[in-house]
């Protein structure tokens, strides 16, 4: 676990370059200030430019992390400059004017008619490079077997040299090279403690991806660490999901840690062994549907660990592998971050919740069996939604049907999956609830307030929903709304100038859900880009401004923010005479600045210019 734990720090560099190529330098000019300055620290600017360093470590770049917008600092570009002067630390150039300017605004655009890839600001593609080009690029590509595609463009990134198209393999040698020879000592050390032999086959074929940059080591890895289900102690580490790709090729680098949960694992195992029955019985059309499921596995796990794309902000749920002919020929390993998700449901109070709910019995779910339906929607989601479905014969990857929709579909696919399942007496059957229709009716009421509402916090009023997650939240919610009106299924309500959302008849909705999944399901299996644009477009993207600018006003008397994120735990290894490991003791950083500047000297692999 500490050997994993280092090497998925060892790479934390990347993931600021690839958000963002300026990244690098900004971050550490602004440390070099943070620690050198002597001035006066008790000022307005000093303070504004406090918060921004934090705003930027937060976000693993000068990009909000959700919206992706370009944050914007409270202080002026000659505060800067002193600061710079006053500490004889060097910024200039682009990646000083950026931080000010309105250049690169938006980390990932994917708004339609636009070429997403050069409105982007992330790192993936050099300059000059458009959507048509990317496009171009792939289609030249072919795997060896054409039902197992290989994930290309995962890890490269795509440049013009001289006006011809090239890739820069991230690997030992390549791209990011410095930090990747990290990665893999740590790796090695781990693979010499393996709990197993499966473990350490996994292992070993990551160290010969990281090494080679091959793409069907990348495959062979992930089929061996699918298959490697024993032991106490789990991973991910490497360029992963492609949420910052705006055609989703190319994955963000993150590493997550994490040790089993035994009892919350043996209790929620029941979802993965009946992960066929919920495929039978989901309302997909037949030839959709996985005739057999195989290899579906899901833990409850406690996080050691993370880095990268998933640190300081973490996911509370990960199904893994991406690669669809993987998931349906070989299987999928799900988590619940059991610690993560507690930690969410136990911070803050109730007081912006008894704002947004429609009445009392809604509160009164929602206090009640709010907890567990939001454990159960993350389950469902994880285990049985990224798990179900097919494409059909001949349909490309999604990436290449439905381009910069690819991830919002799929994530709302998930969602959907979970939903229709949370409001079943099936779950009651399987142990996992003794209310089955209380813990719905909580799900469903905590979803479309959300979808429709809530949500819009973390958006600055007059911004379209950029984020995937965001946008799935929103489409979900808005088409079942819209679709039940002739039935009154949900309900929008004023009172005293403020409003609410209430359903009235949740099996309607039940229903509704259901034919909403079919069609998602349909628009992935059938590769259909102009239902997904119209879905997407029509339903998860713009926002009623009336409702925003009420949103937004009701709560500004909330002081705590509309996102969290989390201090690591360090782990410290004690060695006896010999240099070997006997213990390791845990402690925690006295604060978010403390362990920020602390990654920065030790894990400090990466040159500013890559």
């Amino acid at each position: 676990m500490y050997y994993l734990t280092q090497a998925g720090l060892s790479g934390r560099d990347i993931i600021w370059d690839q958000n963002y190529k300026h990244n690098l330098k900004i971050r550490k000019a602004l440390e070099q200030i943070y620690t050198s300055y002597n001035g006066d620290k008790t000022s307005v600017n000093w303070k504004a430019f406090e918060v921004y360093l934090k705003r930027v470590w937060f976000s693993n770049g000068i990009h909000h992390h959700y919206s992706n917008d370009k944050l914007k600092p409270d202080f002026t570009s000659d505060y800067l400059k002193m600061l710079l002067d006053a500490t004889g630390t060097k910024l200039d150039g682009d990646a000083f004017n950026v931080i000010f300017n309105n250049d690169d605004t938006k980390k990932v655009n994917l708004a339609k008619g636009i070429d997403n890839v050069a409105e982007s600001a992330t790192n993936f593609y050099g300059e000059g490079v458009t959507n048509d080009d990317v496009e171009e690029f792939y289609k030249t590509k072919s795997s060896p077997d054409p039902t197992k595609p290989l994930s290309f463009g995962l890890n490269s990134q795509l440049i013009k040299d001289d006006g011809v198209l090239k890739e820069r393999v991230y690997k030992s040698g390549g791209l990011y090279g410095q930090a990747i020879d990290e990665i893999i000592k740590w790796i090695e050390l781990a693979k010499g403690e393996a709990e197993n032999e499966a473990q350490g086959e996994a292992l070993g074929l990551l160290i010969d991806y990281y090494k080679s940059g091959d793409l069907q080591t990348w495959d062979d890895y992930n089929v061996a660490w699918t298959a490697a289900t024993e032991g106490n102690i789990d991973y991910i580490n490497s360029f992963i999901e492609v949420y910052n790709d705006p055609l989703g090729y190319r994955g963000s680098y993150e590493s997550i840690v994490q040790i089993k949960d035994f009892d919350m694992s043996k209790k929620m195992a029941v979802l993965s062994d009946n992960a066929q029955w919920f495929e039978d019985n989901s309302p997909l059309m037949e030839e959709h549907k996985k005739k057999n499921v195989v290899g579906v596995t899901y833990k409850v796990v406690n996080v050691a660990g993370e880095s990268g794309d998933a640190s300081p902000s973490t996911p509370i749920g990960v199904n893994l592998p991406n690669a669809n002919w993987i998931r349906t020929a070989v299987g999928s390993k799900s988590v619940s971050l059991g610690n993560i998700v507690a930690a969410y449901n136990n911070s803050g109070g109730s007081e912006r919740l008894k704002e947004f709910v429609h009445d009392e019995e809604e509160l009164k779910l929602e206090e009640t069996y709010g907890q567990l339906a939001d454990k159960l929607h993350t389950a469902l989601h994880e285990v049985v939604g990224h798990a179900s479905g097919r494409l059909n014969p001949g349909v490309g990857e999604t990436k290449e049907t439905l381009k910069n929709y690819a991830s919002t579909l799929e994530e709302g696919r998930a969602d959907l999956v979970a939903l229709y399942y949370l409001y079943d007496p099936k779950l009651q059957e399987l142990g996992l609830v003794e209310d089955w229709e209380k813990v719905g009716k909580a799900a469903y009421d905590g979803y479309i307030r959300n979808g429709l509402m809530t949500q819009l916090i973390r958006l600055k009023l007059g911004d379209d929903v950029e984020e995937a997650h965001m946008r799935n939240r929103q489409w979900v919610s808005a088409w079942v709304f819209d679709k039940g009106q002739a039935d009154n299924v949900i309900e929008k309500v004023t009172r005293d100038g403020k409003t609410f959302y209430n359903i009235t008849d949740y099996a309607k909705l039940h229903k509704l859900f259901g034919d909403l999944l079919r069609e998602t399901q349909r628009i992935k299996s059938e590769g259909d880009f102009y239902a997904v644009e119209a879905l997407v477009e029509g339903y998860g993207v713009k926002v009623d401004q009336d409702l925003h600018a009420e949103v937004l006003n009701r709560n500004e008397q909330f002081k705590s923010a509309p996102y969290s994120g989390f201090v690591n735990p360090v782990l410290v290894s004690v060695t006896n005479e010999n240099g070997e490991i006997t213990a390791i003791e845990i402690t925690q950083p006295d604060s978010f600045a403390e362990q920020m500047l602390d990654y920065s000297r030790r894990y400090n692999f990466l040159p500013t210019e890559n």
